[in-house]
Order: C-alpha cells, then structure tokens, then sequence
C-alpha cells in the first residue's frame, strides 16, 4: 500500500460566499484534490453543489477534482463532468442500474472510476466489477448531509474493504468519507484509508484557519500511519 495519504477537503463544507479565498489557502497548504459531493435531491434529500460551480472552479484551479455522485441519474452528470474536467468520479452501487457499464463509461471519459458503498451495503457489491476499479469510496456516515456523526460500523468497514481487496490482489485507493475528524484520522488510516475526504471536523473546522486545520490533519495521518505499521504482521 501506498504510505502517502491524500487530503481532499469537501468543498460542500466550505464557505461559498468565499470560495475563490477558500480554495486559494487550501492550495498553499498544500492539498492534493478537491472532493465534490453532488446530489439531485432524489437518491439523497439534498442539493448543497452544482456543476456551475465544478465548472467555474476548474478554470480557476489546477488541483485535481473528485465527484462523488449521489443521484439516481449516473449517466447523466459523468457526461457533465468529463467534459468540465473531472479527474475521479464516483457512483454509488446503491444507484447504478447497470454499474459496469456505468464505470466503462467514466473510465472512458479519461477519469478515474471508484464505488461508492452506503454503511449497509456489503463489499460484496464489489465483486464483478472490481476489474473496473480504480479506487472505493466507503461512506462512514449515511451519505447526504455533512456533520454528521460516524456510524458504529465504520471503522470495521474500513479494515473489512481493505482485506477484501488484498484478498482478491488488489492494491488500489480506499477514501474515507464521512466525519473524517481530527479524533478520526488515525484510526482511519490505520484500518487503511488512503484518501480522507475532509470537512466541518477537520479541514473546515471553525476553530483555526484552513492552514492550521491541514497541519494538525498531516500529525493525524502521521500517527494513523505509525498505527497501521504497527498492525503489520
């Protein structure tokens, strides 16, 4: 596995009304993607991005962007983003009708293609799509809304995805989506998260600047590091 963890701040969790500002000190501390939540208020009951902004946003950054969708219509909006741009998209299995098809598609786009798995979907939703796989996503909170509280199962999912994979020969990235906390960190990349998709309780957070938050972030992954070396056999 590779020990160099990705930070990608959940731009659903910034400050709009200073978003050019935001994005400007999330590069200088040195980032290494963008993660766009997008949803149609269908498969989750709520709307905070559009592809307006993706679309504003990528002639004004070179970081690379993460979509994750969370909308009934996959299909869809992978065509809206491939031509914005998007360097990885996600879908849900819990939303794609034809989910093979559906990753054949973004990965012809020129993107990268990764799952994503609601709490209660078992990894066994993986299984014969894996050889499309460029990365999983695994939801540690119920998908929708930000500041939410991590599900008592999380932790254990993220250990269970990553030995599913390297039973099956696999050594690609698994992203952490869900109160991915400064408390939360280490333990997440101890069970083997190696893309943290950061918001109101670590990157964001309202009680230091974007700066100081990305810092304490790196000494969170440093210690998760240190954790998972640990755990080796």
């Amino acid at each position: 596995m590779n020990p160099h963890i990705r930070i990608a701040p959940s731009m659903m969790c910034a400050d709009l009304w200073r978003l050019a500002e935001q994005t400007q000190k999330l590069e200088a501390a040195g980032v290494e993607l963008l993660h766009f939540d997008l949803m149609d208020a269908h498969f989750v009951p709520n709307m905070p991005l559009g592809l307006g902004m993706l679309e504003m946003m990528r002639a004004r950054t070179g970081l690379p962007f993460d979509a994750h969708l969370m909308v009934e219509n996959n299909d869809f909006f992978i065509e809206k983003l491939a031509a914005i741009g998007v360097q990885m998209i996600s879908v849900h299995a819990e939303s794609a009708r034809h989910l093979d098809r559906t990753l054949a598609l973004i990965q012809a786009a020129g993107a990268q293609a990764g799952v994503a798995l609601n709490p209660a979907t078992p990894l066994s939703a993986l299984d014969f799509v894996l050889e499309r796989l460029d990365y999983l996503l695994i939801m540690t909170v119920n998908p929708g809304f930000a500041a939410q509280k991590l599900v008592p199962s999380g932790l254990r999912k993220l250990v269970a995805a990553r030995a599913y994979l390297r039973e099956r020969g696999l050594d690609i990235p698994i992203q952490a989506d869900g109160n991915v906390s400064f408390a939360n960190i280490p333990p997440m990349v101890a069970a083997g998260a190696d893309i943290l998709v950061g918001g109101t309780s670590s990157v964001f957070h309202k009680d230091a600047s974007i700066g100081e938050n990305v810092a304490r972030a790196r000494v969170a992954i440093a210690e998760g590091l240190r954790l998972r070396e640990e755990a080796r056999p």
